[in-house]
C-alpha cells in the first residue's frame, strides 16, 4: 500500500469494501445452497434406495420362489428317501431341467444330508446324474451346508466361492425337510460378477449402493474386498461389517438405531448422517423381509451431483463483470475529480521546489482540493519571501566562512609542518645506526607510531663487545607522547652515565628517581597519565649470560619449539607507588631469539570480534617465526598484525626489539 498511488489506494478501498459485502453474502448464499443439497441428496438417496430395493427384490425373488418350489417338489423329495433308485433318480433329474430352463443363471444344484452327495448341472458343462464331489463333516471347506442345515431356516442366502467349481456366486439354499427331519438343500444361483455389475455399478460420482444381511454384514459392494463371504455360516471378518467402516461410536450406535426402525416399519426409507473412512456420508437404508436384507445407499454429499452446478459459472461471470464496471466507473470519477487537480497541484509544486516561484495554480473550487490550493498558493509566498531573506543571510555567512577557512589553512599547515619537524627530531634520537653497526642482521627493530609522532622508543647503548637494549612505552600519544618521550630519553641516558650499562635494574630505578624530581613542582591533573613502561636487557656475550629487568614489560624468548616469558614489575616507572625493580638472569643460549614489545601489538583490535590480538596469538606467533632470519621476522610480524587488524584502526603506539646471538 506504501507504493500505491491515489488511484491504486482508492480502488484497493472500494475492492475491500465489496469484498466485505460480497463474503457475507457469499457465505449465506453457500449455506443456502448447502442446504438445499442436503435435502435434495436425503430424498436422492431415498427415492435410490427404493429403486435398489426392487431392483434386487425382483430377480432375486423369482430366483427363490423357483428355488423353493424345487426343493419342495413331491420328486425331490421321494428321490432323496431312496437317492439310489434309478428311476426315481431319472423322474427328478428331468424335473430339475426344466427347472434350470428358467433359472436366470440356468444352473441348480441339491445336496444329499444322508450321503453328502453334491449334484450340480448348468449350462457350462455337460449334463450329468452323478454327484459332482461328495461333502465331508470334518472337511471346513464343506461346513457351511452343516451349519446350514442345522440352522433350521427354510432358506438362506450367501456369497459363496467354491473352489471345487472355481465359482463364486450368490447361493439361494433352501432346505428340503420331511417333517421336521431334514433330506438336504437345494437352490440356484446367481453370478456375482453380473449381479455387482447390475446392481453396485451405478456410475453414479459419489453414490454407493450397499446390500447387508440380517446382522449387518455386506453382501453386496463395489469394493469386492469388503464382501463377508460364507457371512451365513460364522462370523464375518473385520471391514465385513458396515459398522466397521463407521468412524466413531455415536455413528455406530445412529446405524444400529436405523437398522432396528427399518426392520420394524416395513417399506419405511431410513435417512441418517455418520462419518465413513474420514469423509462424511448421508446413508438411506431399507428392509427386504422376504430376502432378510437391508439395502442401502451411501451418498457423499460432496462428490455425487445432487444439483446442477452448471449455472454457477454463468453467476460467478455476471459477478465479475459487475464488479469489473464498478470498478471501471469508480475509476474513472476518482480520475476526474480528485486525481486531475491534484496532479496539476503537483507540477506547481515541483515548478516551486525548483526555484520557479512564478507559477500559476489550478483553479480554486470550493471542495477540499480548493482549500488546498489556497493555503498552497499561501504557502508559495512564504517560501518566496524566505527564500529571498534566506539567500542575502547566506551570502554573508559564506563569505565570512571562507575567511575563517582560509586562515584555518594557514594555522593547519602550520601544525602539520610542527609535527613534521617533530617526528623528524624524535626519529633522530633512535638508535637505528648504532643497532646496524653493532649488530646487524641480528636484531630489527618493529616501530609504529599510532600517529606521526608517538609515545614508543627504543635504547641501545654499546659496551665494548657488550651493549644494554630497551624498549619504553611513555603514556599519551602525537605530540604529548613525544614530548614525554624526550623527557623519559633524557632521564634514561642520565641513568646510563651514573649507574653503567650492567645494571638494568638500577637504570630504571634512577630513571624513576629522576622523572619523580624533575615533575615534582609541575602542578599535573590527576586524570593526566604521566607513567611510563620500560624493559631493558644487558646482553654479556663473554659470560653467554643475559640481566633483564622490566617495568610492565616482558622479555620473550623462543627457540622454534617452546616460548619463555620473563615478567617485569607489575608497576611502571613514574606510577603514584614506586615500582618494585629486579634483575633476571639469564643464559644467552644459541639459537634462542629474544623479544621486548610494548603493549600497543598486543592490545590490537581485530578478527571477527574485534578482539585484542593477546597473549596466546603472540606467542604462537613468536614460535612460528623464531627460527626464521630476523629480517624476514620483522616482515612476517607486521604481515600478522595487518592481517589480523582488518579495518580496524591503529589504537596504540607499537614497538618491537628483537636480537638473537648464535
Amino acid at each position: 500500500m506504501a507504493h500505491l498511488g491515489l488511484r491504486g489506494k482508492s480502488l484497493v478501498a472500494l475492492i475491500l469494501a465489496c469484498l466485505l459485502a460480497l463474503v457475507p453474502a457469499g457465505l449465506a448464499g453457500w449455506l443456502a445452497v448447502d442446504n438445499v443439497r442436503e435435502h435434495f441428496g436425503a430424498a436422492y438417496a431415498r427415492n435410490f434406495t427404493q429403486l435398489n430395493l426392487q431392483r434386487i427384490l425382483g430377480p432375486l425373488s423369482r430366483e427363490l420362489a423357483l428355488s423353493r418350489r424345487l426343493a419342495n417338489s413331491e420328486l425331490t423329495h421321494q428321490w432323496l428317501r431312496a437317492e439310489n433308485d434309478p428311476a426315481r433318480r431319472a423322474m427328478f433329474f428331468r424335473e430339475a431341467e426344466s427347472y434350470r430352463r428358467d433359472l436366470a443363471d440356468r444352473a441348480y444344484f441339491l445336496v444329499s444330508e444322508s450321503s453328502g452327495n453334491y449334484y450340480y448341472n448348468d449350462d457350462e458343462k455337460p449334463f450329468s446324474d452323478a454327484s459332482r464331489y461328495t461333502l465331508e463333516r470334518a472337511n471346513p471347506k464343506d461346513s457351511w451346508f452343516y451349519v446350514t442345515v442345522m440352522g433350521g431356516s427354510d432358506y438362506t442366502l450367501n456369497i459363496n466361492t467354491d473352489r471345487e467349481l472355481g465359482l463364486t456366486r450368490i447361493w439361494l439354499n433352501v432346505l428340503i425337510k420331511d417333517g421336521d427331519t431334514p433330506l438336504g438343500l437345494a437352490g440356484a444361483s446367481l453370478d456375482l460378477s453380473d449381479f455387482l455389475s447390475d446392481f453396485v455399478n451405478t456410475g453414479e460420482v459419489g453414490v454407493t449402493p450397499v446390500v447387508l444381511d440380517a446382522n449387518g454384514a455386506i453382501q453386496a459392494h463395489p469394493d469386492k474386498t469388503r464382501i463377508a463371504l460364507n457371512s451365513a455360516i460364522g462370523p464375518s471378518t473385520s471391514d465385513s461389517r458396515l459398522s466397521d467402516l463407521v468412524d466413531d461410536s455415536a455413528g455406530k450406535d445412529a446405524l444400529h438405531d436405523a437398522m432396528l426402525r427399518a426392520r420394524a416399519e416395513r417399506g419405511s426409507v431410513q435417512a441418517l448422517n455418520v462419518t465413513m473412512e474420514g469423509r462424511p456420508q448421508l446413508l438411506a437404508l431399507a428392509f427386504v423381509p422376504e430376502l432378510n436384507w437391508y439395502v442401502l445407499t451411501a451418498v457423499d454429499l460432496r462428490a455425487a451431483k445432487i444439483l446442477d452446478r452448471d449455472w454457477m459459472l454463468p453467476t460467478l461471470l455476471t459477478l465479475v463483470l459487475l464488479l469489473g464496471a464498478l470498478l471501471l466507473g469508480f475509476g474513472y470519477l476518482v480520475e476526474r475529480l480528485v486525481l486531475s487537480p491534484l496532479r496539476r497541484l503537483q507540477h506547481s509544486a515541483r515548478a516551486i521546489a525548483q526555484g520557479r516561484y512564478e507559477v500559476s495554480l489550478p483553479s480554486r473550487g470550493k471542495d477540499e482540493i480548493g482549500d488546498l490550493t489556497r493555503a498552497f498558493g499561501m504557502m508559495a509566498d512564504k517560501v518566496r519571501s524566505h527564500t529571498a531573506e534566506l539567500e542575502s543571510k547566506v551570502r554573508e555567512r559564506t563569505s565570512a566562512l571562507e575567511a575563517a577557512n582560509r586562515e584555518m589553512a594557514v594555522a593547519q599547515k602550520k601544525i602539520g609542518d610542527s609535527i613534521d619537524y617533530a617526528s623528524l627530531i624524535q626519529q633522530a634520537i633512535l638508535p637505528d645506526r648504532q643497532l646496524t653497526q653493532s649488530l646487524g642482521v641480528r636484531h630489527f627493530v618493529l616501530w609504529k607510531p599510532r600517529d606521526v609522532v608517538g609515545g614508543d622508543f627504543y635504547v641501545f647503548h654499546a659496551d665494548g663487545a657488550n651493549c644494554l637494549l630497551g624498549v619504553v612505552d611513555c603514556a599519551g600519544h602525537g605530540v604529548p607522547g613525544a614530548l614525554m618521550t624526550m623527557l623519559a630519553r633524557a632521564a634514561i641516558d642520565g641513568a646510563i652515565a651514573e649507574c653503567g650499562p650492567r645494571d638494568p635494574a638500577a637504570i630504571l630505578a634512577r630513571t624513576d628517581q629522576t622523572l619523580r624530581s624533575m615533575l615534582a613542582d609541575a602542578q599535573l591533573p590527576r586524570a593526566l597519565a604521566t607513567n611510563l613502561d620500560a624493559g631493558l636487557v644487558y646482553v654479556d656475550r663473554e659470560a653467554k649470560a643475559l640481566r633483564f629487568a622490566g617495568a610492565k614489560i616482558s622479555l620473550y624468548a623462543s627457540d622454534g619449539e617452546q616460548v619463555r616469558e620473563f615478567k617485569g614489575g607489575r608497576r611502571g616507572l613514574f606510577d603514584r607507588r614506586e615500582p618494585e625493580l629486579d634483575n633476571i638472569a639469564l643464559d644467552l643460549s644459541q639459537g634462542w631469539t629474544f623479544y621486548l614489545s610494548t603493549d600497543g601489538f598486543l592490545d590490537q583490535s581485530g578478527g571477527d570480534h574485534g578482539f585484542g590480538f593477546g597473549n596466546t596469538r603472540f606467542t604462537q606467533m613468536l614460535k612460528e617465526c623464531a627460527r626464521m632470519p630476523l629480517a624476514e621476522q620483522s616482515e612476517a610480524f607486521a604481515q600478522r598484525l595487518t592481517h589480523y587488524q582488518g579495518e580496524n584502526p591503529q589504537r596504540d603506539d607499537i614497538t618491537i626489539l628483537a636480537f638473537r646471538f648464535d
